[in-house]
């Protein structure tokens, strides 16, 4: 292609809205426009870019045996209500009304769609296991879209389903698509982690998240420095500890006037945040319960659901109406049930609130205190990794994929049925595969990009090759060379980006590096007396003169 055949709106700065660098360089690039909150137009070179990440997903998904299906946006309420979601899903559902009055939504996923299918066309267990993937247009009705496409409200998935008889089926296929997923994120040349994970609104069982490494991630993961073991910072789980230290120390009650933090009291007793206990009074369904929690940790709210089910945190009324000195909580005489975190429960001589104002006591210890264990943080920086093996780290990450083992969640509410080998109805068991396609290309430039702008993976770079001849409409030599040189590239395969625009060689050079195109021949006068061509690949500072009789074979030995 040749520059003036394009639609290239590159921009020198980006929108103030544009907070992470993704955006910013998606704008100014021109590969995205912005049409309202949380939508966006792909422009030509977006495009191409979007090809190449797809091509990859389909090759690999192919390769995994699923087959592709291409399913309405369009979905009608009666299947929401079938699965019971209709409800449950939130206002993140855009729901509408057709002209007969008939209640639809535009789909943010599919599970509704595919098992009806299934209940529809896979009769017998003979046809198991089967899956099928789309890739496909999906809309949720974000609450505060952000990040450009990173959380738009509209955008392109990869969702993949599969039927299986039993458990064993399941987990073979779930294997496969696991690897799969690596097999595509190592394609796509993006630095990821597979990491266990919380299943969410789509429920189920298995759920593994797949995570692009980025300092302006949303989540937070957890690995060990010494092994495989990774996971979302929701789902590492600790297991009850033996105490080893012995208590020493008197109990003491300590004036502390208006310190009712952790950092205000650790800081006027001289002690570290992690010689302390927080207690938190949390309301469920069944009336209050205080949780206490070392003073360094925080509470994970999946873990707290998932022990006590819907709950908050009790209000400033409310814990004054159960006696309670809000800022000065301790473990003593609570009058409600006390649940301990593992990590707290093998402390000695810790300080806490004295449940009197303005005071706190230190020497406590857990004697003679009724309380029940479990464990309630997050994971921190340096913790033992639960397999054992190393420390943990943890790194910020983009989700850009998540596998779930479905189990009968969708396939039994929607008669999702096969005739067994004994003649019986059985119900199948579901595996849910996604991947964010749009989401991928925000992912990857945040992992790649320079001052100057994208450094793409060449297997999704818009272009392999840009070439820049300057003055290319007044020098007759400089254009008969460059033409010459695009042309032998195009008949070669390379896909080739030709910049024949009237522009200063600054302008063309700021443009190929702000669009990240890997591969830069620069022509001129100069070039055309000394027989040579300059190259420059993106990634590198270095600028390379080869023979313009050798420049095609160099080119190709650079182009992976």
């Amino acid at each position: 292609m040749k520059t003036t055949q394009l639609l290239i709106p590159t921009q020198k700065e980006a929108p103030n809205d544009a907070q992470v660098i993704s955006h910013q360089l998606m704008i100014r690039a021109g590969l995205i426009s912005k049409l309202a909150s949380g939508l966006y137009s792909y422009l030509p070179m977006g495009v191409r870019i979007l090809k190449k990440v797809e091509a990859i997903i389909r090759e690999e998904m192919e390769k995994s045996g699923s087959q592709e299906v291409l399913m309405p946006v369009t979905q009608p309420a009666e299947l929401w209500q079938e699965s019971g979601r209709w409800e449950q899903y939130g206002p993140e559902l855009l729901r509408f009304k057709d002209r007969h009055g008939r209640d639809f939504c535009m789909g943010p996923t599919h599970e509704e769609v595919i098992t009806t299918m299934a209940a529809q066309y896979i009769r017998s267990y003979k046809q198991l296991p089967m899956s099928f993937y789309q890739i496909q247009t999906k809309f949720r009705d974000e609450i505060r879209p952000r990040f450009g496409v990173m959380r738009s409200r509209e955008f392109i998935m990869k969702d993949a389903y599969s039927f299986h008889l039993d458990q064993e089926s399941l987990q073979n296929t779930y294997d496969i698509m696991h690897q799969t997923y690596c097999n595509i994120f190592d394609r796509l040349g993006l630095d990821y982690r597979p990491v266990l994970a919380d299943s969410g609104s789509i429920g189920g069982d298995a759920s593994h998240e797949f995570h692009v490494l980025a300092d302006s991630g949303e989540d937070a993961i957890c690995f060990s420095d010494e092994s495989n073991y990774a996971a979302n910072i929701e789902k590492v789980s600790f297991s009850q500890q033996q105490a080893t230290a012995t208590p020493k120390e008197q109990q003491t009650s300590v004036l502390t006037k208006k310190k009712t933090s952790i950092e205000q009291v650790s800081e006027f007793l001289a002690i570290a945040p992690s010689s302390c206990i927080k207690t938190l009074i949390i309301k469920t369904l069944e009336g209050f319960k205080a949780l206490a929690l070392r003073g360094d940790h925080e509470l994970n709210e999946i873990k707290a659901h998932n022990l006590f089910g819907e709950f908050e945190l009790a209000s400033d009324d409310e814990i004054k109406s159960l006696g309670l000195k809000k800022g000065f909580i301790g473990i003593k005489a609570l009058g409600i049930d006390l649940v301990v975190d593992y990590s707290a429960s093998i402390m000695c001589d810790f300080v806490c609130g004295a449940n009197e104002w303005d005071h706190h006591l230190t020497g406590v210890n857990w004697q003679d205190t009724e309380f029940t264990q479990a464990d309630l943080r997050n994971a921190i920086e340096g913790d033992d990794s639960p397999d054992g093996q190393g420390k943990l780290v943890i790194k910020r990450g983009i989700e850009v994929g998540h596998i779930f083992q479905l189990g009968t969640k969708y396939s039994k509410a929607m008669k999702a049925n096969v005739i067994g080998e004994s003649g019986k109805a059985v119900t199948t068991t579901m595996g849910c595969y996604g991947i964010g396609v749009t989401r991928v290309i925000a992912a990857a430039i945040e992992q790649n990009y320079d001052d100057r702008g994208i450094i793409f993976p060449e297997s999704i770079a818009p272009f392999q090759l840009v070439i820049v001849p300057i003055n290319y409409n007044k020098s007759t030599r400089v254009k008969a060379l460059a033409d010459d040189l695009y042309q032998v590239c195009l008949e070669a395969g390379i896909e080739v980006l030709l910049d024949d625009r009237k522009e200063r060689a600054g302008i063309m050079f700021a443009d190929s590096e702000l669009l990240g195109i890997p591969h830069r021949m620069v022509l001129s006068d100069t070039h055309a007396d000394n027989g040579n061509v300059e190259y420059k690949a993106r990634n590198s500072a270095e600028k390379i003169e080869v023979s313009y009789d050798q420049a095609m074979t160099f080119i190709q030995s650079k182009i992976k």
